[in-house]
């Protein structure tokens, strides 16, 4: 996508600027609350300088450089979770968000024959909370998973975070094995004996019978933003403020831009985000496990093809302009699922979006509440009180949350894969969490 941006589109709207540059209309997007004063920060100056270089840029190409550039990207150097980070997520809310993540993928490689192997591969870990809740139940169901050759796969960017990754989830006696020019670049044990390796891409990851997990990971890929104009679709770029020297502002394209290409002919919207991006990865995804079974399991804030402004940034648990102090907040916009599904089609089945209150009732969160409540003293009930009423609240994450997954469609319409002789016949059950859990 960022090949596309620059390769194509640069020269053309730089052309277009220079030659007509009052057909860049100016424009402003809500995105959360502007400062009085602009703070100049080195990745602002980078932007300004790369700006006045070649032209106004896209949304895309701002995303990727504020969040992923190797020197000064916020991902790349900072933790941003938790209380004392910019924004707090699901598995550090609840121990019981990743235990009943961890039922769904041994639910899934129950139902879909047992296969001797099984990859986990998570996409955006995090601090690692997630992989090690999901772990511990892999541990507890030891005897159910006892003849399964287990491994851990983390695709990850930032190496502030997969440096916590592996403080969380690996064995301290058994050094790491390190090396920053592989494409995997470190690797070690789990505390439960498990193998774990570390990838900046998917496409590093080793094909094979593999559980994808991505929580939170496909709102922050770059995406592309559109408005209907009298004049057709024009893209949102962002330029310099020509009335303040070190401020950024939106601006609409003079002409057909590229990425035009992944709006809907019956699109009836008249602002859309799209993300080419997210569809690779989709693609990706569904290649691999049409080819060697598995299943994805995606859960994001989004939407069904809905909405059409939802670009935001977050500082301190804040909104934050998207615009100001480049580099010192998270940006983020809204998965659009309706796309995600067209992306997949043809080669695997997809379920949902369905609300993060819906799945995680189904996959029985109440039981699993009520176990722990009756272990625990009267400060623990409260914090997992509080984390239930977080994850469950219609108001606050309940329905804001979706859960979407990929899955073989051999898996719904009960047509196998070739087994082989370590495998036994995978039955048509309902898939958890899109419908109440079912032990067989």
């Amino acid at each position: 996508m960022s090949v596309l941006a620059r390769g194509g589109l640069g020269p053309l709207c730089a052309a277009a600027r220079a030659v007509i540059p009052c057909l860049w209309r100016g424009k402003y997007f809500s995105s959360g609350r502007e400062p009085a004063e602009t703070q100049v920060t080195p990745m602002l100056r980078h932007l300004i300088y790369k700006i006045k270089a070649t032209g106004p840029i896209t949304v895309a190409e701002y995303m990727k450089e504020v969040l992923t550039n190797p020197a000064k990207g916020y991902y790349v150097y900072r933790d941003m979770l938790g209380e004392k980070g910019d924004f707090i997520t699901s598995p550090e809310i609840s121990q019981i968000f990743g235990e009943l993540l961890g039922i769904w993928f041994i639910s899934e490689w129950m139902a879909t024959g047992k296969n001797a192997a099984f990859q986990l591969v998570e996409l955006g870990p995090g601090r690692g909370t997630l992989a090690g809740d999901i772990l511990r139940v892999f541990s507890q169901l030891g005897s159910v998973l006892k003849n399964c050759d287990i491994s851990i796969h983390l695709v990850e960017v930032s190496r502030k975070l997969s440096e916590i990754q592996a403080l969380t989830l690996t064995e301290e006696k058994i050094p790491l094995e390190r090396n920053a020019g592989s494409p995997v670049y470190m690797k070690g044990v789990t505390k439960s004996g498990i193998p774990i390796s570390w990838y900046r891409d998917l496409h590093d990851v080793p094909k094979g019978h593999s559980f994808y997990l991505a929580h939170e990971f496909f709102d922050v890929l770059p995406v592309h933003k559109f408005q209907k104009t009298p004049q057709g679709w024009r893209e949102v770029f962002i330029d310099i403020d020509p009335q303040v020297s070190d401020k950024l502002r939106f601006v609409l394209a003079p002409c057909v831009t590229p990425a035009e290409v992944f709006i809907q002919r019956d699109e009836m919207r008249d602002h859309v985000e799209v993300c080419p991006e997210a569809g690779i990865i989709v693609q990706e995804l569904s290649q691999r496990i049409a080819l060697t079974g598995g299943a994805a399991l995606i859960a994001d804030y989004g939407h069904d093809g809905t909405k059409t402004d939802t670009f935001r940034g977050f500082c301190g648990h804040k909104l934050h302009d998207v615009l100001t102090a480049p580099g010192t907040a998270d940006l983020t916009a809204d998965v659009d699922f309706s796309y995600l599904r067209r992306m997949a089609e043809g080669q695997v089945a997809s379920l949902g979006p369905i609300k993060q209150q819906m799945f995680l009732k189904n996959m029985g969160i109440d039981v699993r509440l009520k176990v722990l409540l009756d272990k625990s003293d009267e400060p623990a009930r409260q914090q997992l009180l509080q984390g239930y009423d977080m994850l469950m609240n219609p108001k606050k994450m309940g329905e804001r949350f979706n859960f979407f997954a990929l899955l073989p469609h051999q898996r719904l319409h009960g047509r196998s894969h070739p087994m082989n002789a370590c495998q036994s016949k995978p039955s048509v059950s309902p898939v958890a969490g899109f419908g109440e859990l079912a032990w067989r």
